[in-house]
This record gives C-alpha cells, structure tokens and sequence, in this order.
C-alpha cells in the first residue's frame, strides 16, 4: 500500500463519484478505478458499495476513511513541522553571554528575534568566557558572545561592537573631576578586577595596558564582573572596563577616558561545523539587528 492510494481513497470517498475525483486528482478516470480496486484487493474488503446507481462507503470503508483523515493530517503537520525547523522558524538555541551584556543590547536583540521567530525556544544563560569556551566545544551552547581577544579557541567569530576600555571610579573620586585620565594617574590606586580564570586573554591584555604604563595594577578584591561596579562604587577601588557598561547608568561610578584606551572587541562565537537551522537564524539576525545601546537607539 502506498500513501497515494490512500489519498485516492480519500478523494474518492469523498467525491463518492469516480469521474468527480479523478478531475480533483488530475488523472484519468479507468486508472483511478484500478487503483481502488487493487487496494480493495491488499485490504481483503470493498471499501465501496457499487451496487447502486451512486457509490457510497461501506462500513469498512467509513472506518478507513475516518484513521486515513488523520494520517494524512498528522503527515501534513509533519511536513510543515520539519519545514519550519528546515528554515530555522522551529529548534531551540542556547545563548552564552556575560554578564555585562545583560544591560547594554542583549534585552533589544532577543527580542527581535523573538518577534521574527516566535516558534524557536530561546535559552540564554550567564557564563564567564571560561565557561562558554566549554560550553560551544561541547555542544551545550549554540552561539556565544565572548570579549575578545581569544586565544587560538577552534571557533568561528564575528565582531559585533568594537569599543574603547573606560576607568570606572567611585563617583566622589577626586579624579573623577577630569574629563580624561593617563593610566599614570592611578598607578598607586587599588584595583577591582575579575578573576583571570573567567577571562585570562582579556584580563592580560588589561594587566598589559598598566605594565607599558610603567606599573603593576594593585589588585585588592575580585569578584565577578557584574560585581566589580559594586566594589567600585563602595570605594574598594577603580577598574578598567568597556565603554558600553555606562548604559547601566549608575551615579555611584564615573567613568572616564585615558589616554591609548583600545578597542575591545565583543565577538559572537560557534562551533566550527553545520549547526541547526535555528542557530544560523540567530546569527543572521545578530548581523542584521546588531547589539544597540540604549544612547544609539
């Protein structure tokens, strides 16, 4: 038996009429009969009573065309199903993100992407980069969005901001009162920084930017980067972090330029390999929406 006897079987059924269902069908009408009949053959029972000048559906018959209805729907569900997950409209993506992108554009793209693809079931989580490094090796996270520089990680990545490393001060700081700062300037001030295991690239390149400056940062108390404006605005010291953290907009930390800040890059990472329909849906809607701060907006 084969599914297109059952969708002749249906039009039949339904039509009652040979010559009506094989218009429907778009074939000739001797054929379609064949075909009944050598389904009625497989099956061992008449599905139709022909006895009569109009064909009517024996009991068997309504029996089949009742289970053949939902069969055939139940296939059509499916095609459309595995359509939706084909063009990434359905699946799951799990997203990697650090702490800080929290408050300054991860809340406007997902959603946009939510908006596009309300069928894909979204799971974020908030990982130090140490963490999501596992994570995209071994499969648990789909994408992930890292603060570069990475070291040699087996991962494609594609820059979504670039932007210049700020000095967070508690806000009643008396250097806080200059428009600008040198990296000299707070050389005898105690740090807040991250542990360099959430971060080691970026916390070198941080440590590297004080040694050309001719010391050693003082790094008193670390903590998580969601906690380190905490630490600062509470007077344990100042630390040096992206630009983009000012979209928190704390009165208790000012934030000031020094002079040869470089761009950071925030980089959006997966795995080398074919991945879902869902995850390429995701990256495209990275490209195109991109990660908007509040002031840009």
């Amino acid at each position: 038996m084969e599914l297109r006897h059952l969708r002749y079987f249906v039009a039949v059924a339904e039509e009652l009429h040979f010559g009506h269902a094989a218009e429907r069908l778009g074939i000739a009408q001797p054929p379609l009969s064949r075909q009944i009949q050598n389904l009625e053959g497989e099956l061992g029972f008449k599905l139709f009573d022909r006895s009569r000048r109009r064909i009517e559906l024996t009991a068997a018959g309504d029996v089949l065309l009742k289970r053949t209805r939902e069969v055939l729907e139940r296939l059509e569900e499916a095609v459309r199903d595995a359509r939706h997950t084909s063009s990434g409209k359905r699946g799951r993506v799990t997203v990697g993100y650090p702490s800080s992108l929290s408050y300054t554009g991860l809340v406007g793209l997902l959603r946009a992407f939510r908006t596009e693809f309300p069928d894909v079931e979204l799971a974020v989580r908030e990982l130090p980069l140490a963490d999501q490094l596992v994570g995209l090796t071994n499969g648990e996270l789909d994408v992930g969005f890292l603060r570069g520089p990475l070291d040699g990680e087996a991962l494609v990545t594609e820059c979504v901001r670039r932007e210049p490393l700020m000095l967070a001060l508690p806000a009643d700081h008396p250097l806080a009162r200059k428009k600008r700062l040198t990296l000299t300037a707070v050389a005898r001030e105690p740090f807040v920084f991250f542990p360099r295991v959430r971060a080691p690239a970026f916390f070198d390149l941080l440590l590297s930017l004080c040694q050309k400056a001719g010391f050693t940062p003082q790094i008193r108390h670390e903590a998580p980067q969601a906690d380190v404006l905490s630490l600062v605005a509470a007077g344990f010291g100042i630390s040096i972090m992206p630009a983009s953290v000012r979209e928190l907009r704390r009165t208790d930390v000012a934030f000031r330029p020094f002079v040869g800040a470089p761009l950071t890059e925030l980089l959006l990472a997966w795995r080398v390999g074919e991945g879902s329909p869902s995850r390429q849906a995701f990256i495209d809607v990275v490209r195109r929406v991109g990660l908007r701060l509040e002031s840009s907006v």
